[in-house]
């Protein structure tokens, strides 16, 4: 007997539960169930305990727990279309987009406070990678860095292996 429902499914995912206690309820094993639906023995299981245990809205979407998102899906794509325009086009020095700086351009363009790390998570979820510049002295002579490999460095490496010291290690 099909399932009597008073309204369409929210999304797949629910339509997918729906559609597998339809099949339960046509005599179906939950084996069959998984292999016709795509998905493990063990999640019909879940769903049919549900089922059992409230009903059959208890196989209907559930809104996700915590806070509501602060930024909309078209303001998520403003900043990844704010961030294409490059750092320097907000006042940033070098082209190198910072969790911090990110944070800080989702203030200005919509007064809305983030903490670096959660700019991560954010930046993750679009799909895209935040960039740590490398931080160097702005005095720092590459020349002479290089001089000192070359030179340096090996004389140091003679010195220790022919007294026989021990490994740092």
């Amino acid at each position: 007997m099909p399932v009597a429902r008073n309204h369409e499914p929210v999304d797949w995912r629910e339509g997918r539960r729906l559609r597998a206690w339809e099949l339960h309820q046509q005599g179906w094993s939950q084996v069959k169930i998984a292999e016709a639906l795509g998905v493990t023995q063990g999640a019909v299981s879940q769903w049919f305990k549900r089922a059992t245990q409230g009903g059959l809205p208890a196989l209907h979407h559930r809104p996700v727990p915590g806070a509501p998102a602060r930024l909309s899906e078209a303001q998520r794509h403003q900043v990844l279309d704010a961030l294409a325009k490059g750092a320097p086009a907000f006042d940033f020095i070098g082209d190198v987009w910072t969790t911090k700086r990110i944070a800080a351009l989702i203030k200005e363009l919509f007064g809305v406070s983030y903490h670096p790390a959660h700019v991560s998570r954010l930046m993750r979820a679009l799909r895209q990678s935040v960039q740590v510049p490398a931080t160097r002295a702005t005095q720092r002579d590459e020349g002479a860095i290089a001089a000192w490999q070359t030179i340096r460095w090996p004389e140091i490496q003679k010195k220790r292996w022919s007294k026989g010291a021990p490994s740092s290690g």
